[in-house]
């Protein structure tokens, strides 16, 4: 995966790129102070033209330790769903925990939407955004964060103070000209995050995950407190309205049905599929 490649260089220096821009999101004025986290959830959609939207900025952060004991099998444990057809966006709410995570690794955790397409012979565009917790930018602290197959790089936007026991709306969409978008809602407005001409389409295939990848080289304990996913809906690619993520849309889960997802350690609980749902520590 190219996301991969990008985790090996990440200790010797975090790559920051500013947001491509389209005509329409080019134009957004500066988000400036970003003001508290919103007190009610959004009544827009994620748009250029929505009341008060504003362009984020990527900030650096500083790094601190913590050392957590016992072993977790290495590599990537991923927890959702992914769509089997493709959809023009996605949005809906996560929760933000506190994991273990070993400060100097490339351990990471993150709850993340994705809209991603295969382009053959091993490629795949893709663009995701989220919150994430890593080894490699002060372990312990949340940030939101975007990461797309164009820069091949985290990008990190700490100028929004996410807190564990705190919840992100995020949107993840594309327009007419196929610029795919990453916006949060955060002093209840819309701030975009990144915006992206990528080889996918005006459609794409959709993800919801919470994700957790152990470093292979040092192994060790992560602990995910239990991660609450809800209010996902997904934007039908012919621009017609949001519709939750419901088990009429077809979705695969990489387990039969009926069965419960687990990896690492780590388990999902469906309390509506699939727009509903938790997933962490196995209890």
């Amino acid at each position: 995966m190219t996301r991969w490649w990008a985790l090996l260089g990440l200790l010797a220096g975090v790559a920051i790129a500013a947001p491509a821009v389209s005509a329409r999101t080019d134009r957004l004025p500066a988000c400036g102070s970003p003001g508290p986290a919103s007190s009610r959830p959004p009544s827009v959609r994620a748009s250029p033209s929505a009341p008060g939207a504003c362009r984020a900025r990527v900030l650096e952060s500083s790094v601190r330790t913590l050392k957590p004991p016992g072993f977790t099998p290495s590599g990537y444990h991923h927890l959702g769903a992914g769509t089997a057809n493709e959809w023009s966006g996605v949005s809906g709410r996560f929760a933000v925990v506190d994991g273990s995570i070993r400060p100097g690794t490339y351990d990471f955790i993150a709850g993340r939407f994705m809209a991603k397409r295969d382009l053959g012979k091993g490629g795949i565009a893709w663009l995701e955004a989220g919150w994430a917790e890593t080894g490699w930018r002060s372990p312990g602290q949340p940030h939101i964060y975007t990461y797309n197959t164009n820069t091949r790089s985290w990008q990190f936007y700490d100028q929004y103070q996410v807190r564990p026991g705190d919840t992100v709306w995020l949107d993840l969409h594309t327009d007419a000209g196929g610029m795919w978008q990453a916006w949060l809602w955060w002093n209840n407005r819309w701030n975009l995050l990144t915006a992206q001409k990528l080889p996918i389409g005006g459609s794409a295939f959709v993800e919801q995950y919470v994700e957790v990848h152990v470093d292979g080289k040092k192994p060790g304990r992560i602990d995910v407190p239990s991660v609450k996913v809800d209010n996902v809906q997904l934007r039908p690619p012919d621009g017609g309205p949001a519709r939750f993520w419901r088990d009429d849309v077809p979705t695969l889960t990489g387990v039969n049905p009926g069965q419960q997802q687990r990896s690492g350690g780590f388990c999902l609980d469906w309390l509506t599929r699939y727009d509903t749902w938790n997933a962490g520590d196995c209890a």
